[in-house]
């Protein structure tokens, strides 16, 4: 651990893209691009980082502030700065300890994590592995009654807030995951692998980790009755027929006790049907730009939905965070946290744990 964190400390590493660099280094290319592409061209990819830097501060200077406080709550949750780990799929395949080493730096710095249906660690380890609040995202991959033994579980083992995610009624164009050859590298068929192989042996750190911790895992959250875990080859068939629909809202709240919220809300007519559907937040949200190109950044989406909303439930956002100023930039345009995605699985990726809470972040 102390030579992780030695990699990640400054004058190395200073910022995200500093953490973003090290990963690329570290993983293969079909890993690293999983993570860090978008859908098609990338334009929307682009522009949610590009409206943070569009948006500028006006201040008000000669004002002492001799303390500053970055504590709130979300959802009944005391945070310790106003920004959760938002759900990361594959995230074992960027680090072997994945959503379990996430969930940890989550706690330790006093934030929430929210641990994403398509994960390789179960779910009960990830909880025990935070000392803050765990919440879980749902994918219908499976099925209902896949679903509804996973929310059990969540809820006995200590999950607070179910987030689900609308937007992902056809999976992305990822162009990067084309030319990597990631259906090919997936099918298991060794003719088929064979051209892609080479990028792997190329970074033999992570191949010697990835082949320790026994390859590619099974979903051990996604369980479907009489088959056992899904395999992960089938995810991406199994979300293309499992699109959640308002009408799923009312089972949903059936069957899940707590907090609902509702992620990849990008207009005000989603944030009202929200509402109408029994949600206590929404997040607004383009998948990080992976699933419809040509959307709206969430920076520029976030004043409509925040407008309809109008105090009725808790709006959240991600998309483009990089830096604290970011952070900042979208409270000040209505919401009330951010999510952070890529930029703390880029630290996953360079240095496991010891780079989702690097010791330049504050703690």
């Amino acid at each position: 651990m102390t030579r992780w964190i030695r990699a990640v400390a400054p004058p190395r590493v200073v910022n995200i893209e500093d953490l973003r660099r090290l990963a690329q280094r570290r993983l293969p290319a079909a890993v690293f691009d999983y993570l860090d592409g978008g859908a098609e061209g990338e334009s929307t990819l682009k522009e949610n980082c590009r409206a943070f830097d569009a948006l500028t501060f006006r201040p008000r200077n000669a004002i002492a502030v001799p303390n500053c406080d970055l504590r709130t709550k979300v959802l009944g949750s005391e945070l310790s700065f106003p920004a959760l780990l938002a759900p990361v799929g594959y995230s074992r395949m960027m680090h072997p300890d994945g959503e379990v080493a996430a969930a940890r730096g989550a706690g330790a710095a006093g934030t929430a994590y929210i641990l994403s249906t398509i994960s390789g660690h179960k779910l009960e380890d990830v909880k025990a592995a935070s000392s803050g609040p765990v919440w879980y995202q749902l994918y219908l991959v499976g099925g209902r009654e896949a679903a509804e033994a996973a929310l059990e579980r969540a809820r006995v083992a200590g999950f607070s807030v179910l987030a689900v995610t609308i937007d992902t009624g056809t999976a992305g164009m990822r162009e990067r995951d084309v030319r990597n050859g990631t259906a090919e590298l997936m099918s298991g068929k060794l003719l088929a692998m064979l051209p892609f192989l080479p990028q792997f042996l190329s970074r033999p750190g992570w191949l010697m980790a990835f082949l320790r911790d026994g390859g590619i895992h099974k979903l051990p959250n996604v369980i479907i009755p009489g088959c056992g875990p899904m395999a992960l080859i089938d995810v991406a068939a199994a979300l293309a027929g499992s699109v959640v629909t308002w009408q799923d809202f009312q089972w949903l709240r059936a069957v899940w006790p707590g907090p609902i919220v509702v992620k990849g809300v990008l207009t005000g007519d989603d944030a009202r049907r929200s509402i109408d559907a029994g949600a206590a937040g929404v997040i607004v949200s383009n998948h990080g730009g992976r699933q419809l190109d040509s959307v709206p950044a969430t920076l520029r989406a976030l004043p409509e939905v925040v407008k309809v909303v109008d105090g009725q439930i808790e709006v959240l956002m991600d998309g483009g965070v990089r830096r604290g100023s970011d952070i900042v930039k979208a409270i000040c345009m209505g919401a009330r946290a951010v999510l952070v995605g890529r930029a703390y699985a880029y630290g996953l990726g360079a240095a496991g744990e010891a780079g989702v809470v690097p010791p330049t972040w504050p703690t």
